[in-house]
């Protein structure tokens, strides 16, 4: 991110305020740069935080996966680590809005800053860049950021694990296309690891993936079923079609099983 990125701002004229999980979680987030969808709210879902725990959020953004968190777990000691400075100032002010304590330190992985480096974590997630480096950027440059990989996944990885606890717990979701590198890049240095499949509709091909393992566990990866995002063959009507799982989801802030 170059000098002039770092500066950038949003004015609130650039700004939408959009709700999450049936309305429990309002998001101040820009117009036209990285917008949150479904993802961070089904990341939050699949982390098994306690009461107490501390956790943080690598590319937080502006902070609904994190936020999300917060709102379904309370007592939570909640972290975000994000490099573009307006998306970081974006969700010091969501975690403001929404009632909840949040620290949000300006900062990339790859060069993690002290206040970050220097703790350790019960849980870490993520939700890394989606697009190749090869792929055309976006016009605006914070959605560019948000969406294509500078920063190779490894180092995702490797950043969370080094943050985690002993039996710490790192979650993440991606393409389902990059399971192999994620299980790849945390090649021994973690266990108990599950990966869920997200699939659009029944019969269709996993174009997500949600993928947990615990730093120093030893025990066999499990390759769960996959959660049916959308009821019926296609799309028919106006309005949503989430199955019922999905919807206790995203609309009624209930955690996704790792069972």
């Amino acid at each position: 991110m170059d000098e002039a990125g770092a500066r950038m701002r949003f004015a609130d004229t650039d700004l939408s305020r959009d709700v999450f999980l049936g309305g429990r979680l309002a998001i101040w987030q820009p117009l036209r740069g990285y917008r949150a969808a479904t993802d961070p709210v089904l990341l939050a879902a699949s982390v098994a935080a306690e009461p107490g725990q501390g956790v943080l959020e690598l590319g937080c953004g502006t902070g609904v996966a994190l936020l999300a968190l917060g709102q379904r777990v309370p007592g939570l000691r909640l972290s975000g680590l994000e490099r573009q400075a307006a998306y970081a100032d974006l969700a010091r002010r969501n975690a403001a809005a929404n009632g909840l304590e949040a620290t949000i330190v300006t900062g990339d992985l790859v060069q993690m800053p002290q206040e970050v480096r220097g703790q350790s974590f019960d849980q870490v997630l993520a939700n890394p860049p989606y697009y190749s480096p090869r792929a055309p950027a976006a016009h605006d440059p914070g959605r560019a950021a948000a969406l294509r990989e500078e920063t190779p996944l490894a180092a995702w990885v490797d950043a969370g694990l080094r943050r985690l606890k002993d039996g710490g717990w790192l979650t993440m979701i991606h393409l389902a296309e990059r399971l192999p590198d994620i299980l790849a890049a945390l090649g021994g240095r973690a266990g108990a690891v599950a990966a869920r499949p997200l699939c659009p509709r029944a019969g269709r091909a996993a174009g997500r993936v949600l993928v947990q393992a615990r730093k120093g566990a030893r025990t066999p990866f499990r390759l769960l079923a996959p959660l049916v995002m959308h009821e019926g063959a296609t799309h028919l009507e106006d309005g949503d079609d989430f199955t019922s799982a999905a919807q206790a989801i995203l609309r009624d802030a209930c955690a996704l099983d790792w069972v």
